[in-house]
């Protein structure tokens, strides 16, 4: 935020690595989010050189896919101002994504498909000698991977934005993220629309489930959200939002838990429930804008205020 090129050389310098491409992609859409579209785009432009550069020596298009999912979900919160419609965006760059890996990304498919195939056949050999019963694991197809990796770089793509939502408002409006993100709530009809499609492309077809978790990353963003609000509500630790986020990476049955909060509470509306009790607040979280904070916002050529786009 102190120089144009000193964002650039950020975000060129994050971009060429797998490593740190998301430092690059949260610059992006702090720039966008800040500064507007054209400054955005004009960083976007920059820094796919490097991600580009990087797909055509590895063949791992990870860096430059979120690159621009990040960056498209930027564009999204900055002209609607609404996370909750960003986190819809999400799915929709899940979706792209896999679609483009089937079209461009076969050789890359091909070859996780093959590791994949490996590290099945080590697996069932070892269980064969330790005499155990065959496993019958198969590999993924390329399709199941598509959506696998499309879900995943939704889901990046969002942790990115929201990355760069925390920056913003801690520069300009601290605490305006969080406030911001327990508020996440998504229409009722379109809920039980996407945890229907969701669930008619698992029962249709086992090669199909994986699409059907990017068409789940709305409700989860919305279940992560609630779970914050009611934190907030009943003034509990940040350890205990930990655990659960923990649990949410290793067990299956956490995510579709989650899932089932969100469709739950489109039913019981719990944060409406929750704040007719006195909600418990902490210090930490009612903390004041700094003054300086304050006329760093006053003197602002861009008319700062609590919106995303400004």
């Amino acid at each position: 935020m102190s120089g144009r090129y000193r964002a650039l050389l950020l975000a060129v310098a994050s971009s060429g690595s797998l490593l740190f491409a998301w430092i690059g992609a949260g610059v992006v859409a702090l720039v966008t989010l800040r500064k507007g579209s054209q400054e955005g785009l004009w960083l976007v432009l920059w820094a796919s050189l490097p991600a580009l550069l990087v797909t055509r020596v590895s063949g791992d298009s990870s860096a430059l896919a979120m690159l621009l999912g990040t960056a498209v979900l930027a564009l999204v919160l900055r002209a609607s101002v609404s996370l909750a419609l960003t986190a819809v965006a999400s799915a929709a760059v899940a979706v792209v994504t896999g679609l483009g890996l089937l079209a461009f990304g076969q050789p890359m498919l091909a070859e996780l498909a093959s590791l994949f195939a490996q590290f099945f056949t080590a697996l069932e050999a070892q269980t064969l000698e330790a005499g155990g019963q065959p496993l019958g694991l198969q590999p993924p197809t390329l399709g199941q991977l598509a959506g696998m990796m499309g879900a995943a770089n939704g889901a990046l793509s969002f942790l990115c934005l929201a990355l760069a939502r925390y920056w913003q408002a801690s520069l300009y409006n601290p605490g305006g993220f969080g406030s911001e993100f327990r508020e996440v709530q998504l229409p009722k009809a379109l809920v039980w629309g996407l945890a229907a499609a969701a669930g008619g492309l698992a029962v249709t077809d086992l090669a199909f489930r994986s699409w059907g978790a990017a068409l789940l990353l709305p409700l989860t963003i919305t279940g992560f959200s609630l779970l914050h609000a009611r934190a907030r509500f009943k003034g509990q630790s940040s350890f205990w939002m930990g655990g659960i986020y923990a649990a949410w990476l290793v067990f299956d049955a956490a995510k579709l838990g989650l899932v089932g909060l969100v469709l739950a509470d489109t039913v019981m509306n719990f944060r409406d429930r929750w704040q007719t009790a006195t909600p418990v607040v902490s210090v930490r979280d009612e903390a004041p804008r700094s003054n300086d904070a304050e006329e760093e916002q006053d003197v602002s050529d861009d008319n700062d205020s609590d919106d995303p786009k400004d």
